[in-house]
């Protein structure tokens, strides 16, 4: 088996993986809060998170349950959980991933099938330094129907259509947001105390509803 290192992410690749290996990392990594495990048809990949990529994701966290809590929707998130398909060899572990139009149905499940069961309607992926492993066809073959990625300085927002993603400058999950304003926001985290944010972030949502 090929591995490779990717610093400073602490990023590691392995060729070659059977899927039963897979299986058996997932069970055994099963009690690590840190890792983030995706399998792409046999090329594997573990990511260990930096201080950095985990506080921009619980900013994004933050803004989500704002903004849905604003709106009065309901919403499930399932945080970095596992997901999976054996039979498209293909499985991944978001940085966030959130239920809108299916939190009802997830809500009631205590464990999902995606042979059978809705994929997360947005996947949050921080992005501060490139892995190896392209994670957009994993998504879209599992059905993901909106990612947000930031990169440290731009938020993109990409929606499925078909079966690959397009931009967009405004979320179809969650309408009122664009990756405009995502990208002020996350900028001002970076200066303002956790409280200011989310108090910055509930005026604009008002602001903007009327």
């Amino acid at each position: 088996m090929a591995t490779v290192v990717s610093p400073p992410e602490q990023s590691v690749v392995i060729a070659n993986v059977r899927w039963r290996t897979y299986l058996n990392l997932l069970e055994d990594l099963a009690e690590s809060s840190s890792p983030r495990l995706t399998f792409d048809r046999r090329t594997f990949e573990i990511t260990s998170p930096t201080k950095k990529h985990e506080r921009l994701n619980r900013v994004l966290v933050q803004l989500v349950e704002v903004l849905t809590d604003e709106l009065g929707i309901d919403m499930e998130n399932l945080g970095s959980a596992t997901f999976k398909r054996e039979d498209l060899e293909r499985g991944f572990e978001p940085d966030s991933c959130f239920y809108f139009e299916q939190a009802a149905l997830v809500r009631s499940k205590e464990e999902l099938d995606l042979s059978v069961d809705p994929s997360p309607e947005l996947v949050i992926e921080i992005d501060v330094t490139s892995t190896s492993i392209h994670k957009d066809p994993v998504y879209a073959q599992l059905g993901v129907r909106e990612v947000w990625r930031y990169d440290g300085n731009e938020l993109r927002i990409a929606k499925l259509v078909g079966k690959s993603y397009v931009v967009s400058e405004r979320s179809a999950t969650l309408p009122l947001v664009t990756a405009t304003v995502l990208t002020q926001f996350l900028e001002s985290s970076r200066t303002a105390t956790r409280p200011e944010l989310v108090k910055s972030f509930r005026q604009w949502i008002r602001d903007n509803t009327g």
